[in-house]
């Protein structure tokens, strides 16, 4: 089945001031992250740490995911232009976040907070990683709505025609003229993977899925982070197989190696790296919150 991508990707629209569906996307995972995250907390999953606490970290958090996202973009993707016009770092209405320029960012914060808390970083790291996936996929959903970051074509009866990635003849055409395209079935030709979707599913559903499970009972420091960072690792390499890559990069090597697996390999290597670590670290028991005593 293929299905002709037209979804308004503002979600509200306000004189002059509009509201896209993929800064909502943003504002639905930082929310649900607190609400997980405070769960947590309240379970005395992270001893010595309470709401307030949480609340410096999830605002470290945030910044982290932010600029590091918008930092890592311009530093791994547009380099040359960065070079040509530094003020492209503060073009952030252009678009442009990487996931792993976000999650520097986020290791960064989290040191700084880790320290300013006196806890071990990787105490941290394990107990902020299964609050990340859900926010993963919440993002993939924003771009899927957007119509970017699409897939390469299918060359089969099954896909999504997103009206960005058409020959500009056509890309130029009025909704209504595109839908009559599609009905004559014209465009089946351009239809595409969604590997927005697919990423959704598997860094954002299976992903949160696993790791929540996975943490419900204490592990050993460096086992839940590098257990994400292996998983993502992983979900990343293979859907980048039928994701197209960014247009001012093309491919790096071999007609099919991206930028998103080069950066994805060093991740694979880390999360390997702590599951190999965490076989004889301490393990961090939970410890509920103290009742203070009536006066």
């Amino acid at each position: 089945m293929i299905y002709l991508h037209q979804i308004d990707p503002i979600a509200l629209a306000l004189g002059p001031l509009k509201i896209h569906w993929y800064g909502l996307m943003y504002l639905l995972a930082f929310g649900i992250a607190w609400f997980l995250g405070r769960s947590r907390i309240r379970a005395g999953r992270l001893p010595g740490v309470d709401e307030n606490g949480y609340g410096d970290l999830m605002f470290y958090g945030m910044l982290g995911v932010v600029l590091g996202g918008r930092i890592g973009y311009v530093l791994f993707y547009s380099f040359s232009d960065f070079l040509d016009n530094p003020l492209l770092l503060f073009k952030v209405w252009e678009g442009g976040m990487s996931f792993h320029g976000g999650l520097l960012g986020v290791m960064a914060a989290m040191w700084w907070w880790s320290r300013k808390q006196h806890l071990h970083f990787f105490d941290t790291m394990d107990f902020v990683a299964p609050l990340v996936p859900q926010g993963l996929g919440f993002g993939r959903l924003g771009n899927y709505i957007g119509g970017e970051l699409w897939g390469k074509p299918t060359g089969s009866d099954f896909g999504v025609v997103f009206p960005r990635s058409l020959p500009a003849e056509l890309a130029v055409m009025d909704p209504a003229a595109l839908r009559q395209q599609f009905d004559a079935g014209l465009l089946e030709m351009y239809a595409r993977h969604p590997s927005q979707l697919y990423q959704a599913g598997l860094e954002g559903l299976v992903l949160f899925c696993v790791l929540w499970w996975y943490s419900r009972k204490p592990r050993p420091r460096y086992a839940v982070g590098g257990m994400f960072a292996l998983l993502y690792g992983l979900f990343r390499l293979a859907v980048e197989f039928v994701r197209e890559p960014d247009s001012q990069l093309g491919y790096l090597a071999f007609g099919w190696l991206t930028m998103g697996q080069v950066l994805s390999l060093p991740l694979i290597a880390f999360g390997l790296w702590c599951l190999w670590m965490s076989r004889r670290a301490p393990t961090l028991q939970p410890q509920l919150p103290v009742a203070a005593e009536p006066a």
